[in-house]
C-alpha cells in the first residue's frame, strides 16, 4: 500500500466539488443561495452555452468587506454558523462554506464585491496550484458579482458527462424557477446567450404572486388550483394546491419548500399522496406549489451535500399536519369553488373498459321514485331545487314556471323566483344516452357523469357512517347462500368483525359455504353476492387483518361502486336535480372514487366559439 500523503488544496477542493458541483445548474444554485442569504432583492443571471462557457450572477446584497474577500474562496469558511447550536438551527440556504472554493477549483472564478454604495470595490480570484487568493481594486456598486468561466476546463473527465447546451440550460432554468417560487420578494432576470428568458419583478401581494406562479408553472395550473393557508402548533402550510382533476402524467409540477428551501422528502411525498388517494386517477400525479414553515431547529438540513433532502425531528407531527391540512382542503372543494377549466378537466377523463360502464344491468337508483314523467317534460310547481337523501321524501319546493308562460310541456328553465340564487351546478335539462346529465347554470352548460357523481356521494356517506360506526344493516327475509373457496370462507370467518362494521352479517355454513343474513341499508338493492366476493378478494389480497385499515377506503369504494346508479338508468328531472344538489354539498364531489371527473363546465363564451358567434 502506498504512503499516506496530504492532498493539495486544489485537489481536495476538486474532490469536494464532486459533491456539490454536478453541472452548471449546481453552480447557479449555490451562487444564488449565497446572494439570497446576503439579502439581495434583485438578481441578474447571465449564462452562455448552457452555463458551460459563462455564468455571471450579480446581486444587490450586503456585499463583502475587503478583508473577508480571501475567505470567500477558502474552504470551510462561512459567516453563517459558528458553533453546533447554529448548525442545529440553520436559517440560511447555505452554511457549509464549501461552494465557492469547490467551484473555483474546477473553473475560472472571479468575485467582485462592494459593501456600500461608494462605487469602489475589490475583486478576488484564485491562481496557482495552491489556489492563492489575488485581490485587486475594481469599480462596483453595492452587492456582489460572481463570474464562473469554462466549467470543468481542468477536469475533462467531468466535462465529458455534461449534456447539450439546451439540456444543461434546462436544468439551470429549473433552479432559477424554484428559487423564484420560494422568494417572491426578489426580482429575477435570466439571460441565455444575451437573450432574455425570464424577467420577474418582485411579487409583493397575492395578485402578483399568482402572476409569478402562473408565469413559472403555467396559467392553467393557477386557474385549476386553490390557495391554502393553515397554521397550528408552530407549523404553517400555505401555497397553491392543484385540483384533483388537474393531474399530470408525471411528477413534474410538484414544488415543496421548507423554510424557503426546495426539498424532496419521503415524509412530505407520502402525506401528499395520502391526501389525494381518494380523488386521484391511478397513474396520475398531483400538482402543487406548497410552503411549510416551522422552527429551524425542528428540521435538519445538513443531511445531504446538495441540501435537497431534510430530516424532520418530529416527522410524525409534520406528516399528520400535512395530511390533515391537504385532506381537508381537498374535501372542502365544492362545485361553487371550481373554476371553469373544461379543457384541463377533460384531459384526464378518457376512460374505457369495465371501469367506464360495468354492471350495466343494475336499474335501481336510491332516490325517491317519481311519477312516470319523461326526462324532457316539466310541469308547473315541480319540486326541483332540494336535496334528496335515499331515505327522504321531503324537498324544499320552489315553483318552476314554463319558459313560455303556459302549462304545456317544455324544457326546464330557471324559475324567476330564484334568479338571484342559481345553484352552482344549475338545473337539469335532460339526460343524454342514459349516461350524462345536461344542466344549465348561470355561466353556461354543465355536463355530469351521473354514475361517477352518484358513486362519490354514496362513497362519502359510507365513509361518514363508518367513521361514526353507524352503518345500519337490514336483515334479509330469506338469507342468501353463496359458494366460496375454503380460503375465502376462512377469511370471512376470521374477519367477521370487519364485515359487521361494513354492515354485513355472514355465517359460515360449511367448508365452502357462506350465508348472508344482513346487508347495509344503503346497498340493499345492489348485487350483494358479487359485493361480498369483491370485499373478500380485497381482504385475501391484502393479507392479515392488521393491513385492513390501509385499504378500508378501497373497500368502501367497491361498495359504493356497486350501490350507485348505472349507465342507461333513466332518471326523471327531479331525480337529476336531486343528484346535482347532493353533489353541491358532498365532499370531493368533483371526482369519482377512481379519480375521474364527475362534471365538466362549458361557459357561454366557449359555446360561442364552437359556433363562431361574434366573428
Amino acid at each position: 500500500m502506498a504512503n499516506i500523503n496530504r492532498l493539495t488544496p486544489r485537489l481536495a477542493n476538486q474532490i469536494a466539488a464532486g459533491e456539490v458541483v454536478e453541472r452548471p445548474a449546481s453552480v447557479v444554485k449555490e451562487l444564488l443561495e449565497n446572494s439570497l442569504d446576503a439579502g439581495a432583492t434583485r438578481l441578474d443571471i447571465d449564462v452562455e452555452e448552457g452555463g458551460i462557457k459563462l455564468i455571471r450572477i450579480r446581486d444587490n446584497g450586503s456585499g463583502v468587506e475587503q478583508d473577508d474577500l480571501p475567505l470567500t474562496i477558502a474552504r470551510h469558511a462561512t459567516s453563517k454558523i459558528r458553533d453546533l447550536d447554529d448548525l442545529e438551527g440553520v436559517a440560511t440556504l447555505g452554511f457549509r462554506g464549501e461552494a465557492l472554493a469547490s467551484i473555483s477549483s474546477v473553473s475560472r472564478l472571479a468575485l467582485t464585491s462592494s459593501p456600500d454604495g461608494s462605487g469602489a470595490g475589490w475583486k478576488v480570484q484564485a491562481e496557482g496550484r495552491d489556489m492563492d487568493a489575488v485581490i485587486v481594486p475594481a469599480a462596483h456598486n453595492q452587492g456582489t458579482t460572481v463570474e464562473v468561466r469554462d466549467l470543468f476546463f481542468n477536469t475533462p473527465a467531468r466535462r465529458k458527462f455534461l449534456r447539450t447546451d439546451k439540456t444543461e440550460f434546462g436544468h439551470l432554468e429549473d433552479v432559477v424557477k424554484r428559487l423564484a417560487l420560494s422568494h417572491f420578494g426578489v426580482g429575477f432576470t435570466l439571460r441565455h446567450n444575451q437573450k432574455i428568458v425570464h424577467t420577474l419583478k418582485p411579487a409583493l401581494d397575492e395578485m402578483e404572486q399568482d402572476r409569478r406562479v402562473a408565469t413559472l408553472c403555467g396559467t392553467s395550473f393557477v386557474e385549476s388550483a386553490v390557495r391554502i393557508d393553515t397554521q397550528t402548533q408552530g407549523l404553517r402550510l400555505w401555497g397553491w394546491l392543484g385540483l384533483p382533476t388537474f393531474s399530470r402524467s408525471q411528477a413534474d409540477l410538484q414544488h415543496f419548500f421548507v423554510n424557503g428551501r426546495s426539498v424532496r422528502d419521503k415524509v412530505v411525498n407520502h402525506a401528499v399522496r395520502q391526501a389525494y388517494q381518494d380523488v386521484m386517477y391511478h397513474g396520475r400525479f398531483a400538482a402543487y406549489v406548497l410552503y411549510l414553515e416551522l422552527d429551524p431547529k425542528g428540521v435538519d438540513v445538513n443531511v445531504h451535500p446538495t441540501k435537497h433532502e431534510v430530516r424532520f425531528r418530529e416527522s410524525r407531527q409534520v406528516h399528520d399536519f400535512l395530511f390533515r391540512t391537504l385532506h381537508r382542503a381537498i374535501a372542502e372543494l365544492t362545485p361553487a369553488d371550481a373554476k371553469p377549466q373544461p379543457l384541463a378537466l377533460a384531459s384526464t377523463a378518457t376512460i374505457s373498459g369495465p371501469e367506464a360502464g360495468e354492471f350495466r344491468e343494475q336499474t335501481r337508483l336510491h332516490l325517491p321514485q317519481q311519477a312516470a314523467t319523461p326526462s324532457w317534460q316539466v310541469r308547473e310547481n315541480m319540486q326541483l331545487y332540494g336535496r334528496l337523501h335515499p331515505a327522504d321524501s321531503d324537498v324544499d319546493a320552489i315553483p318552476l314556471q314554463p319558459a313560455n308562460g303556459s302549462s304545456t310541456a317544455t324544457n326546464p328553465v330557471f324559475p324567476a323566483e330564484v334568479e338571484g340564487e342559481i345553484p352552482p351546478l344549475g338545473f337539469a335539462l335532460a339526460q343524454l344516452h342514459g349516461i350524462y346529465i345536461l344542466a344549465q347554470n348561470r355561466d353556461g352548460l354543465v355536463l355530469v357523469d351521473m354514475h361517477a357523481a352518484h358513486e362519490r356521494i354514496t362513497y362519502e356517506r359510507l365513509k361518514s357512517s363508518w367513521d361514526e360506526a353507524k352503518i345500519r344493516s337490514q336483515p334479509l327475509l330469506v338469507p342468501h347462500s353463496m359458494a366460496v373457496s375454503s380460503r375465502e370462507a376462512d377469511f370471512a370467518e376470521e374477519h367477521a368483525d370487519l364485515f359487521q362494521r361494513l354492515g354485513f352479517e355472514l355465517e359460515r355454513m360449511g367448508p365452502e359455504t357462506l350465508l348472508i343474513r344482513e346487508v347495509p341499508i344503503l346497498l340493499r338493492n345492489a348485487n350483494i353476492e358479487q359485493l361480498v366476493r369483491d370485499v373478500l378478494a380485497d381482504i385475501v389480497a391484502e393479507g392479515s387483518s392488521d393491513r385492513i385499515d390501509n385499504v378500508l377506503n378501497e373497500l368502501l369504494a367497491t361498495m359504493a361502486c356497486h350501490g350507485s346508479v348505472r349507465a342507461n338508468r333513466k332518471l326523471t328531472v327531479p331525480e337529476m336535480n336531486a343528484l346535482l344538489r347532493d353533489m353541491e354539498i358532498t365532499e370531493r364531489s368533483g371526482q369519482c372514487n377512481h379519480g375521474r371527473p364527475t362534471w365538466v363546465p362549458m361557459s357561454l363564451a366557449e359555446l360561442d366559439k364552437l359556433f363562431l358567434r361574434g366573428r
